[in-house]
């Protein structure tokens, strides 16, 4: 009787677990959907260097935010300025698979950048990326702390010690901006 009961109940609970399983992926997808479409727009603002040979070098920075049509993930593509001098900037990442988000930032490690070698979305609010370059490991993570704020650190791991080296803090300039201008 309990082997009767037990083979019923079986396939019940492991099509229950399987569709839990299936339910959280998709909430999960549809978080880091809504997280990358908040990214979507032009923003612009400053950010210094704060540890390194360069600490101390503040700069000035415009990106423009997109999402791909049929996949998750997003580009920052733009430039950062430092007084007469600009360097094109970008970071691109999309979901592949089992380890989150992997992409490039610049034209990743094999030249000049880093590669973003995994990832996810947190809490809806943050994306953190690992990135690799050579013997050079660490993390850029961009926060939207609301929907005309992002935040972008990098920092590198210093023997067992994540180090911010870069932080940025952008605003939204596009037609999306909360905000008016009357005219009296």
């Amino acid at each position: 009787m309990k082997r009767v009961i037990l083979s019923a109940i079986l396939p019940v609970l492991a099509a229950s677990v399987a569709t839990a399983g299936f339910v959280a992926s998709a909430q999960a997808a549809e978080r880091d959907r809504k997280f990358f479409q908040s990214v979507e727009g032009d923003w612009s603002g400053p950010g210094e260097i704060v540890a390194g040979k360069y600490k101390g070098t503040k700069f000035n920075c415009t990106f423009n935010g997109s999402t791909p049509a049929k996949k998750l993930g997003m580009t920052l593509d733009g430039s950062c300025r430092v007084g007469v001098f600009t360097q094109k900037m970008s970071a691109t990442v999309e979901h592949k698979g089992a380890k989150g988000y992997k992409g490039t930032f610049m034209d990743g490690a094999a030249g000049k950048g880093l590669d973003i070698v995994s990832g996810n979305v947190v809490d809806g609010g943050k994306v953190v990326l690992a990135i690799n370059r050579n013997q050079l490991k660490g993390v850029m993570q961009a926060r939207v702390a609301d929907k005309n704020t992002m935040n972008v650190t990098v920092s590198v791991r210093v023997e067992k010690e994540l180090v911010p080296v870069i932080g940025m803090s952008l605003k939204r300039v596009d037609a999306t901006a909360v905000g008016s201008i009357t005219a009296e």
